[in-house]
């Protein structure tokens, strides 16, 4: 496939029509799989437990023959498949890559599935992994929609955008998304395989996918994108390529570097990325200036939100059973030698993994690095795109110096003060003030007495900021503010609007 746009259809892709209109008939939809299964089987299936699934699915009809052989790989009759399957013809599916025959039987040759991705039901083609049968993950393997693929989902921005770039498509599922809020979708691999699954996949939901061949960036130099989504192949370690899906051939977090390094230079003038990447931590060296050093010095917003910390050992063993090995195996036990021997001479003592946001801006590179590591269940995609909004509020108030103070600030609706008390000698003692949000990524800031009465007179129709502070400090000292207490008031303010505790009125 060159990397100009593809023109040739394979055979997988031309049976697609044919094989959506199988899968509407036999309502092989999310919604009917959950119908089918029941809560319990459900979590079951998703626990890569075939046996609960089998049992129901042996009275479920021509849907649970697809359940059969599509997500538990049995291999069944040739007729059974060949009714489910109208009006694809079984020969017709061998040719085409997406069955194969095992003696008088037939089993799936590919995984499909069906998933909501927040515009109904799409249906994507993956090769097959090892969740319902033991195997191990060939070079070329193409990953189906995993946890990490998955999390990338969630935490993209939505909003409308004329055109985005899915870089390292894999098996499409990020272009498949995207084509639900983008004028056009490119999306770019270096593996021929996965652009063909992409292809499919494209062809099978109905969907003008543009797709390019070829290395990194390479296949769209010189284009500019309104978006760009990444699920690169970032696991840190050796240089060397054993797994393409994951593998980057470049040593330690190199992949995330470049992608990182790069990306602005694709955004057209306010475009975004929303990118997953993977970072060394290295004894004496702060993550957040390795990761910064990677950007341009002009022209990016960037919020970089780092979801978890692995120590070496724990991160190789879970990438080895990623791709179907028992780290158990004298084999396995030999790569992870090589692995952990590699992120000890490197002195690496942690991996950190989480999302990178970018925003092309018109002015010095601004970077906020911040851990984000506990639970919360709000998607971050929309969350992203108002960080940036609040973001640029704040350079706004940096360019005109008075904006900030004629302001009128309002508590956001979700943001709730705690404070909490322990016991002492003479009953309780306060010890922690705090406000947090109770939705999004649910932040939280610790306060003092003075700023809890700061935020008190905060209201739509109250004062503006200056006259707040002016008040607060003759509550304290019988004078007005200080220099020094009027900049320790606007930064507390500046913290709290960029995590969305409260807002400028009129804004959210």
């Amino acid at each position: 496939m060159p990397t100009n746009r593809t023109t040739t259809v394979s055979e997988l892709a031309a049976l697609a029509p044919d094989l959506r209109a199988a899968l509407t008939r036999v309502r092989y939809d999310a919604d009917s799989l959950l119908e089918a299964l029941g809560d319990d089987v459900h979590a079951a299936l998703g626990r890569s437990e075939p046996v609960p699934v089998r049992r129901v699915a042996q009275g479920a009809g021509e849907l649970g023959t697809l359940i059969r052989l599509l997500l538990l790989g049995d291999a069944l009759p040739e007729n059974e498949v060949a009714a489910a399957l109208a009006p694809v013809g079984i020969d017709r599916a061998v040719a085409a890559g997406l069955l194969a025959r095992d003696g008088a039987q037939v089993r799936a040759a590919l995984d499909l599935r069906p998933m909501d991705l927040g515009a109904g039901t799409r249906w994507m083609l993956s090769d097959l992994d090892d969740s319902m049968r033991r195997r191990t993950l060939g070079a070329d393997h193409v990953l189906g929609v995993g946890h990490a693929s998955l999390s990338l989902l969630r935490a993209t921005p939505t909003r409308p955008v004329g055109s985005v770039l899915d870089l390292g498509t894999g098996c499409g599922v990020q272009a498949v998304h995207a084509a639900s809020y983008a004028t056009t979708v490119t999306g770019t691999d270096i593996s021929h395989r996965a652009l063909w699954l992409a292809e499919a996949n494209a062809a099978l939901n109905g969907l003008d996918i543009e797709l390019r061949e070829g290395s990194w960036f390479e296949p769209v130099a010189e284009r500019r994108f309104d978006q760009v989504v990444a699920n690169p192949p970032f696991v840190v370690g050796p240089a060397r390529i054993e797994h393409t899906y994951r593998d980057s051939g470049l040593a330690l977090d190199g992949a995330s570097e470049l992608v990182i390094g790069q990306a602005p230079e694709l955004l057209a003038p306010g475009g975004t990325a929303a990118m997953l990447a993977a970072w060394v931590h290295v004894e004496g060296e702060d993550w957040r200036g390795r990761v910064s050093s990677w950007l341009p010095d002009h022209g990016i917003d960037a919020w970089i939100v780092q979801r978890d910390i692995a120590d070496p050992a724990l991160y190789v063993g879970t990438w080895l059973r990623d791709a179907g090995l028992d780290p158990r195996d004298p084999e396995a036990q030999r790569r992870a030698e090589q692995w952990l021997d590699a992120l000890a001479a490197a002195e690496v003592e942690g991996i950190g993994f989480g999302f990178v946001y970018l925003r092309a801006i018109d002015g010095p590179t601004e970077l906020l690095a911040e851990d984000l590591t506990h639970a919360f269940d709000d998607p971050l995609g929309d969350e992203a795109t108002r960080y940036f909004e609040r973001s640029a509020w704040l350079r706004a108030v940096t360019a005109a110096e008075n904006l900030a103070w004629t302001s009128r600030f309002e508590v956001d609706a979700a943001t709730a003060l705690e404070r909490v008390s322990l016991p002492c000698e003479d009953g309780w003692e306060q010890r922690v003030v705090r406000v947090h949000r109770g939705d999004g990524p649910r932040w939280q800031h610790e306060i003092d007495d003075s700023t809890a009465a700061l935020l008190a007179g905060m209201r739509a129709d109250g004062l503006p900021l200056e006259e707040l502070v002016d008040l607060l400090a003759i509550g304290h000292t019988g004078t007005t503010a200080t220099p020094e207490f009027r900049s320790a008031a606007l930064s507390v303010v500046t913290g709290l609007v960029r995590h969305g505790l409260i807002h400028p009125v009129g804004t959210v």
